[in-house]
Order: C-alpha cells, then sequence, then structure tokens
C-alpha cells in the first residue's frame, strides 16, 4: 500500500506532465497526422504541375470541354537570292504539316509589313522567318523592302516598343561564314528588330553556315534540320498551351545559347540606339559648348566637329544620312507615303508642294532650345553661338541631293509604288530645312539658300524665334516659318526650354523682324494639352506682333518616352480640340480666317484675308513663278524686290476647311495602320 495523498507533492512539474501525458500524447498525433496530410496535398500539386508543363499531356481539368487553341497555324517567310531559303520553307512546311496545323510560304518581296505584319498578333500565328545574307551583309533582292521597313519601325518612336506585342516568331539565317564580319548579319538584325517592337521570340536564332569547315552540324542542311527539330518540339510545346520564352538569353534583345557556334556574330542592342555610358557623358559634354558665329571660318578653319563619333552612331541609328561635319537629310514619311499614292503632308494641301518630291534637311544639327517635344529627344547638340567647323554649301547641298536619291532608290520594288512618282522623286523640287536643330544658326545659310534657287529648288525655312538679327539679314525664302510653341514668357520657358537668358526679348525681336519680311511667313503654333492651349489672348497679341501670312496649328507629336521630356499621349489633343481652339482663335483675329484642315496631321491652316481674293483662298504657291521672281531679285543686286501676292496660287476645293475630304487629296487613296488603338486618358 503506497502513501497517503496528502504526502504527494502536487507542485512538482514532472509530476504534472505525468499526471497530463495522456493529452500530451493526443496532441502529439494531431500534430504529425496534420504534417503528413499537409505533404500529401503538396505532393499531389507538384504532380499536377508537372503533368501540365509535359508537351501533349492531357487537361484533366477539362474532359468534356473544348480545347483552346494556342496555335493557330505557321507562316513561314523567306528571303532567298539561289533558292537554297526557299526549299527550306518547303521543307520546314513539311514538318509543320504533320502536326496538323495550317501552313502558309510566304515569299518577302510579296509581303507588305506596313500592311500585313501587325495582323499576325491577333491570329494566333508563329511566323518564322528564313533570310539569308547576301553581299557585303545586305539582304537579299526579295528581302530588303521588308528589312528596310523593320529597321525603321524599330527605331521610329511613332511605332513604340510594342507595336509588335503578341508576335511569336523564330529566325533562321542563312549565310557564309568565311565572311566573317558579315555572317549571317541580316538574320541577326531581323531577330534584334522584331525584338525590338516587342514581338516574342519562340526560339533561339538559328544560323546555316554554307562553310562546311566551320558548320556546326557539317552542312548548311544540317543545320537547318537541327533548328528545324527543335522548332518543332517547340510547336509541340507552345500547342500545349506553354507560354515560356525561348531558353536563349532574350533580355536585351539578344539570344544565345549557352554553346555559340564558331564565327557565330550577336546583336547587341545595348548602345545601339544610343551612346552608352561613359561615352555618352563624354559625348553630351563635347556637344554643349557653344559656339561663336565666324563669318570668315572655312573648311579649314580650326574647330571641332559638331557631329561627335558618339552622335554620329546614335543619328545614324535614326535613319539620318550625314552629310560633312554639321548637316544632315532624311526621308519624310510623307515622302514615302506620296511615293506610294498613300497621300502627302499637310504642306501638299495647305502650299501645294509634291511630298515625293521634297527633301528634309538642315544645314545646322545644333539648337539653341531643348523643347520638350523635340522629335530626337535631345540627342543633337545644343549651343548658342557658331564655334564648330564649317562646311562650304556647295558640299552640303551636293551630298543632300545624292542621300535623297539613294534613298529613294532603296525604295524601288516597294509594293504600291508609283512609277511615274518614283521617276519625280528622284529631282527634288523642294527643300525644308526643317529637320532638326536651328538651320538659321549655319554661317552660310544665305549662300544656301541661293544655291537652292539656283536649283529650282523652292525653301521652306523653320527657324525656334532665338535670332532675330539673323532673320533681318535672311535673303529671301519661299516660305518662312517661326515656331511659335507659347504665348507667354513663363510657359515659353517651360516648353522651349531656351538657353538664351534673354530669351523673351529675342523672341519678340525675331517676330518683329518676321513682320518686316515682303516674302511668305508663317506662324506654326504647336499645341500640347494642359500646357499652351489657354493662352488665346496671349497669342493674339503676338499675331499683332508678326502680322504672318498663314498661322499653322497643329497637336503635338508624341515622341515616346525620354528622360528629357515627360510628355505622355494625354498630353496630344485630338483633332476636335485643335479646331476649337483656332475658331476661338480666330475669333480674336479680325483679319485672319481658317483657311484649310489636314486632319491626317492633325493639322489647320489660318489665313490672312489678303489672300481670299473674290471668296476664294490663295493659299498655294507658284512655284515656276517664284523662281523667276528670286531670279530677278537677285539679279538685280537685290533692288527689284517681290511680295507674298506675287507668287500666290489658288487653293483647291477639297483642301479647303469644311470640305468633305479633310484635307486629303482625291487623287491618293488614303491608309490608316490596322490595330491603332486612341488613347483615351485625360491630363
Amino acid at each position: 500500500m503506497g502513501p497517503p495523498l496528502d504526502v504527494w507533492d502536487f507542485s512538482s512539474p514532472l509530476l504534472l506532465l505525468w499526471m497530463n501525458r495522456f493529452y500530451i500524447y493526443l496532441g502529439c498525433a494531431l500534430g504529425i497526422t496534420l504534417w503528413i496530410c499537409v505533404q500529401v496535398v503538396i505532393k499531389k500539386q507538384v504532380i499536377r504541375s508537372q503533368e501540365k508543363s509535359v508537351p501533349g499531356a492531357p487537361d484533366s481539368s477539362l474532359p468534356l470541354q473544348k480545347k483552346q487553341t494556342h496555335v493557330s497555324g505557321v507562316k513561314i517567310f523567306y528571303g532567298s537570292q539561289t533558292g537554297t531559303a526557299k526549299g527550306f520553307a518547303v521543307t520546314l512546311a513539311k514538318a509543320v504539316t504533320s502536326l496538323d496545323l495550317p501552313v502558309a510560304i510566304i515569299n518577302l518581296k510579296e509581303y507588305d509589313p506596313d500592311d500585313n505584319l501587325i495582323g499576325e498578333i491577333t491570329s494566333k500565328n508563329v511566323c518564322a522567318f528564313l533570310v539569308a545574307t547576301y553581299t557585303d551583309g545586305r539582304p537579299t533582292e526579295s528581302a530588303e523592302w521588308f528589312c528596310k521597313w523593320l529597321e525603321e519601325a524599330a527605331n521610329d518612336f511613332r511605332f513604340g516598343k510594342t507595336y509588335l506585342k503578341g508576335l511569336r516568331y523564330a529566325v533562321f539565317g542563312l549565310g557564309d561564314s568565311a565572311y566573317q564580319s558579315h555572317f549571317n548579319k541580316v538574320s541577326t538584325n531581323v531577330d534584334k528588330w522584331l525584338w525590338m517592337l516587342g514581338a516574342q521570340r519562340v526560339l533561339t536564332r538559328g544560323e546555316g553556315d554554307r562553310n562546311a569547315v566551320q558548320s556546326k552540324h557539317g552542312s548548311i542542311e544540317a543545320d537547318f534540320t537541327a533548328w528545324k527539330t527543335k522548332f518543332i518540339s517547340r510547336l509541340q510545346a507552345l500547342q500545349s498551351g506553354e507560354k515560356k520564352a525561348c531558353s536563349g538569353d532574350c533580355k536585351k534583345g539578344k539570344c544565345e545559347t549557352t554553346q555559340p557556334g564558331a564565327g557565330e556574330v550577336r546583336p547587341h542592342l545595348q548602345g545601339g540606339l544610343r551612346p552608352g555610358g561613359a561615352e555618352r557623358e563624354r559625348a553630351q559634354q563635347e556637344e554643349k559648348a557653344g559656339v561663336k558665329r565666324n563669318p570668315e571660318t572655312s573648311v579649314d578653319s580650326e574647330g571641332r566637329a559638331m557631329i561627335t563619333p558618339a552622335l554620329r552612331e546614335a543619328l545614324t541609328k535614326q535613319g539620318y544620312q550625314l552629310i560633312g561635319s554639321h548637316s544632315g537629310v532624311k526621308l519624310c514619311r510623307w515622302t514615302k507615303s506620296m511615293l506610294r499614292g498613300r497621300g502627302g503632308c499637310y504642306k501638299h494641301t495647305f502650299y501645294g508642294i509634291d511630298s515625293h518630291r521634297c527633301m528634309e534637311a538642315t544645314p545646322s544639327l545644333a539648337c539653341a532650345n531643348k523643347c520638350v517635344f523635340c522629335w530626337r529627344h535631345h540627342t543633337n547638340p545644343v549651343g548658342t553661338e557658331w564655334r564648330w567647323k564649317m562646311d562650304q554649301p556647295e558640299l552640303i547641298l551636293k551630298e543632300a541631293i545624292e542621300n535623297h536619291q539613294n534613298m529613294i532608290k532603296q525604295f524601288k520594288g516597294v509594293p504600291g509604288l508609283k512609277a511615274e512618282r518614283f521617276e519625280e522623286g528622284m529631282e527634288v523640287k523642294h527643300c525644308a530645312l526643317s529637320l532638326v536643330g536651328e538651320p538659321i544658326m549655319y554661317p552660310e545659310i544665305n549662300r544656301l539658300l541661293k544655291l537652292l534657287h539656283q536649283h529650282g529648288i523652292s525653301s521652306f525655312l523653320v527657324t525656334n524665334a532665338q535670332f532675330p538679327e539673323e532673320i533681318r539679314n535672311l535673303t529671301p525664302v519661299t516660305q518662312l516659318y517661326v515656331s511659335v510653341d507659347a504665348s507667354t514668357k513663363d510657359s515659353l520657358k517651360k516648353i522651349d526650354r531656351p538657353l538664351f537668358k534673354d530669351f523673351w526679348q529675342r523672341f519678340l525681336d525675331s517676330l518683329k523682324a518676321l513682320a518686316a519680311k515682303q516674302q511668305r511667313t508663317v506662324y506654326r503654333l504647336t499645341l500640347v494639352k494642359c500646357w499652351n492651349v489657354e493662352e488665346l489672348q496671349a497669342y493674339a497679341e503676338l499675331v499683332s506682333l508678326g502680322n504672318p501670312d498663314f498661322i499653322e496649328v497643329k497637336g503635338v507629336t508624341y515622341c515616346g518616352e525620354s528622360a528629357a521630356s515627360n510628355l505622355t499621349m494625354a498630353n496630344v489633343p485630338w483633332h476636335e480640340e485643335v479646331v476649337r481652339f483656332v475658331q476661338e482663335l480666330v475669333d480674336l483675329l479680325p483679319d485672319y480666317e481658317i483657311a484649310c484642315e489636314h486632319e491626317h496631321s492633325n493639322c489647320l491652316l489660318i489665313g490672312h484675308k489678303k489672300f481670299k481674293i473674290s471668296g476664294e483662298w490663295w493659299t498655294w504657291i507658284d512655284y515656276s513663278r517664284f523662281q523667276e521672281l528670286v531670279l530677278q531679285y537677285e539679279e538685280s543686286g537685290g533692288s527689284k524686290t517681290f511680295s507674298a501676292s506675287d507668287y500666290m496660287a489658288r487653293t483647291p476645293q477639297w483642301a479647303l476647311f469644311g470640305a468633305r475630304e479633310r484635307g486629303f487629296d482625291p487623287k491618293d487613296t488614303r491608309y490608316q495602320r490596322k490595330n491603332k488603338a486612341k488613347d483615351v486618358s485625360g491630363c
């Protein structure tokens, strides 16, 4: 018999644990059971996810429902010179057919990317590009236009980084590593440009090598067979719903395998569009040096070149053809449009220029402003005076025309090209000195204008209203523009961001200098919503100061994202908003009326009533008559002057404001890019 209960010490912890041991056992058992259940659930989830990632595995979650279509078909594009790429396309098509997928083989020569490429996004097709590299690293003749269009689109802010978002593609290149510097250059570029436009690469770029010694698999045919096998495997994975990108390094426009083959060339996007890192900083420091105008400056005079190597690379990537050390020329998109019968620019509507015969150029890439809506995101240099090395105007004009003609020649064979306009386009008839920068800064601008007129080329000169003395000394111009980007000192400083401390006085003096000109003068207003659209009375006062013949009012063009500007699509006014602004402005200008409209450019023209004769507008220009008048002016030493009314021409009905055509020439066919969504955001 044990001791009595009063002998036990119930305050002992061990004794308490012993007496409650059954509860402790039960708690441990429940905990272990719960842990086992959690592990079983986790394991089942892992197994289920592994089954879904296996190509061709059945989806048990949809036993009775119709499965979603992830790949609707395959389009195989080829660019071939000798027929090898075409043969590979046929072989690939046969392999794709075995997957019960529709397949189409397309010769790039017969394909218009401007009309059709964006349509491949919604079709759920996978696009395969088989492209060969021809002489000197150039595309074959059949793929030349496609590659040209793709390069320009990839470097054009109007398309943007998401233009081809959703397009799935793969590229195989045909080349010869014996030409090391150009080996598969075309396929490398096509792959990079598609990626830059937002397309999704589904397979690492393949490279076929005709040089059997260097070929990965012993021959170009074997290289293609190996790539084809991978492509078919990827198609099967995509059919099952896999969304994973290709296995290569696709982060920066590259797509590299872990074991690159001999002679393989990689596309490098970093630094391709803009100079990078320390090089960019050095370039900016060089380019921001201001410059003093010196009339005795010559080609042999000392002074640094305006175009530094870093700047040359950046501007070349943007499509500029650079001339000498400070000039440039570029093919305007409206020139391309009119060559194809798709309509001309607003100058065609307002003033009757032939857009396909217009050369857009500048003798000075430098500018004295850093406008928030600058088309080139301030990659061009800035300065308030001319201190750079100077090229002669004869050189600038000669090379500008040659470069322009070469760019026109590259358009030969483009789908929809009008043969008669192509021939006309080879002869420059108009020159818009408005490409970029401040043309009037060029010390020999008057000699350049005279040379243009001697060649029968009309001149449209744009200045940013910061050089009043140069405007006063300017020789006759077919049409002289002043950019009036704001109507108050504060808003002008905010929008144009001028370098001059006395920018506002220079601005006002420039408008007064414009009023003294006898030839045609134009105010150019760029409307930026929430920035400068509410200053109507101030604009009216500026009009009375310069008394221009015409006032162009245009909605700002969004230039894409840039560290140099905080503008967004919300700052772009709708055409209806521009029309309303113009109507309200005209109500404050008793001597002006709305004359013309170019809806496609979001632009309207206000004309002085002296150009409305017997109820008809005469805003167009008689270019032959202008050439006669300017010749008489030069021969008389400037004593025989002439005015804007001496070379005006009647405006056609379709160009007038309120016409059914809204400023689009009925001789052409209007083209609008497919799937172009409108932005409806506010400020």
